[in-house]
């Protein structure tokens, strides 16, 4: 009787050791280089690129604020002309206005060419000139009413501000620009204060200098966010090029990947067609001539020859068909056969195949299945080729007196698990990976006398795989191995419940004739029978 089969236990494989990648450190190499050689060749000691941004921002800013600008100096000079004299603060408004007019003009016609390192240099240069130009035409009208009153002192004062704050915005992009234009503003309103003589005017000087420096601060720190920017998006721009890059290669590494798998697969069939072939031919003569069918041989070690022909003929026949499995399941071609299939029984039946084999080797398998176990909804072909070549392992590694178990029950979720357990000689911890891959033999594998092409539990593997199962393997060397494959809950038929109400019937009733419904109608007397003689 068998008793109840134990509950496997889930054991994660060991991962393989990270390999730390040499591209970071080739590409930070290559950043550092870089950034070097950008230092050298730059002004500002930043990239040319970023240079040449930082300007072309400064030109753009300029031109979206001209109107702002104009509208000041227009303003300034009605208020001048309108306080102390017309003429001067006229002719100081057309003089402002055609300096704006340069800059506006020069702003775009450096936006409408191509930047060159060259060409940004000579820009940088003519952009610092005209915004000094700029700033020493400002300085004249500051300087026109001064005088020893508060009103003077103060409507100075304010516009001083005002101006060094709206060329500090406006050229913050272009650090000296903005230097260039507020420095002579302030430096001759403090100079102006300072030859008052009184605490007051001392103060004021005072002020406007650290209104100067504030300013200049302030223009630096929005220079620093800009570059900060400006370097953000180009690293967020070379990371773009970096991965377009790896997935045009990924790509071509795709596609001539699957051109060698195509062209493996073309060779697989033309080979196996080509070799099958003769391979038939093999085998039925040396079944013949094993068999003696025609005849005894005149010498009896012909037939021990014969035998061995025909086995070695099998051998490579079940090797070409393992391959064509491994392929076509690689490619993507295996489809499964789903049906019905009561995992017990297919068990039991490999387990009938392979016993004669394990007996002459002196091997015992022990049946251990849980009783009740419903049908799972799989491939019935694909289910017994897993049994068969883990059992088939089991018996090739196992030495003679020793022991197979195979178990079959349920797991933990409700699905249903096989275990194939042996005594042999094991497998190392890092030879598990090894033997799970295709074409790859442990250490005992290649000692065995019965030696084979690897590809056992590769197949096993992803027939369970397909199935939605796991595959655990666990083996330990000198003690024995033990492979276990569930399959979910998913795919146990379990028994559905009857149903509460009464089923319909398989056929209709019969159907009246209409005699006995012409039978069954009332019959109703004519109110009048004129003319029937009734």
């Amino acid at each position: 009787m068998s008793s109840p089969a134990e509950k496997p236990e889930v054991v994660q494989l060991p991962a393989e050791a990270p390999v730390a990648p040499a591209i970071n450190t080739r590409r930070v190499a290559a950043q550092r280089v870089r950034e070097a050689r950008d230092r050298l060749t730059s002004t500002s000691g930043t990239r040319p690129a970023f240079d040449t941004e930082l300007l072309r921002q400064y030109a753009q800013t300029r031109v979206s604020a001209s109107f702002v600008v104009m509208l000041l100096v227009v303003a300034t000079g009605v208020l001048f002309g309108l306080w102390k004299y017309a003429v001067p603060a006229t002719i100081w408004t057309v003089g402002m206005l055609c300096i704006h007019a340069a800059i506006i003009r020069n702003c775009k016609r450096f936006l409408g060419e191509q930047p060159t390192l060259a060409a940004t240099r000579r820009w940088q240069t003519r952009f610092v000139l005209l915004d000094l130009l700029y700033g020493l035409c400002w300085t004249a009208i500051l300087l026109h009413p001064a005088g020893l009153d508060t009103v003077s002192n103060t409507m100075m004062m304010f516009l001083m501000l005002l101006v060094i704050a709206v060329s500090s915005m406006l050229a913050a992009t272009l650090p000296i620009a903005a230097v260039a234009a507020t420095a002579p503003v302030t430096a001759a309103i403090a100079l102006n204060f300072v030859m008052g003589g009184t605490f007051d005017n001392y103060a004021l000087a005072l002020l406007a200098v650290a209104a100067e420096a504030y300013f200049a601060l302030l223009a630096h720190q929005l220079h620093s966010t800009t570059l900060a920017t400006l370097e953000a998006r180009a690293e967020k721009d070379a990371l773009i090029g970096e991965l377009e890059q790896a997935k045009a290669i990924s790509d071509e590494a795709r596609h001539r990947a699957e051109s060698a798998n195509v062209a493996k697969s073309r060779f697989l069939a033309q080979m196996s067609h080509e070799l099958r072939t003769p391979l038939n031919a093999i085998l039925g003569f040396s079944e013949v001539m094993k068999s003696e069918i025609f005849g005894a041989h005149a010498v009896p070690v012909y037939k021990e020859y014969s035998a061995d022909i025909h086995n070695s003929g099998v051998h490579l026949l079940n090797l070409i068909n393992e391959i064509l499995d491994l392929s076509r399941i690689e490619a993507g071609r295996y489809e499964l056969n789903e049906e019905a299939v009561s995992l017990v029984h297919v068990v039991a039946d490999c387990h009938h195949l392979l016993k004669l084999r394990a007996t002459s080797r002196g091997i015992t398998i022990h049946e251990v299945f849980e009783h009740g176990m419903p049908r799972i909804w799989g491939d019935e072909r694909a289910t017994r080729q897993v049994v068969l070549n883990l059992l088939s392992n089991s018996i090739k590694f196992t030495p003679p007196g020793g022991d197979i178990w195979l178990k079959v029950g349920w797991t933990a979720s409700g699905g249903q698990y096989l275990s194939v357990k042996d005594t042999g000689s094991g497998i190392a911890e890092d030879e598990i990976p090894i033997v799970l891959a295709s074409f790859g033999q442990g250490s005992n594998s290649i000692k065995s006398a019965e030696q084979g092409a690897g590809l056992g539990l590769p197949i096993a593997k992803s027939l369970i795989d397909m199935h939605g199962g796991t595959f655990t393997l666990k083996s330990k060397l000198r003690i024995g191995t033990e492979v276990i494959v569930t399959f979910p809950p998913e795919r146990v038929m379990s028994a559905l419940a009857p149903m509460a109400e009464e089923a319909p019937p398989l056929q209709p009733e019969p159907a009246v004739t209409a005699v006995a419904e012409d039978r069954r109608r009332p019959r109703h007397k004519p109110i009048m029978s004129a003319g029937t003689g009734l």
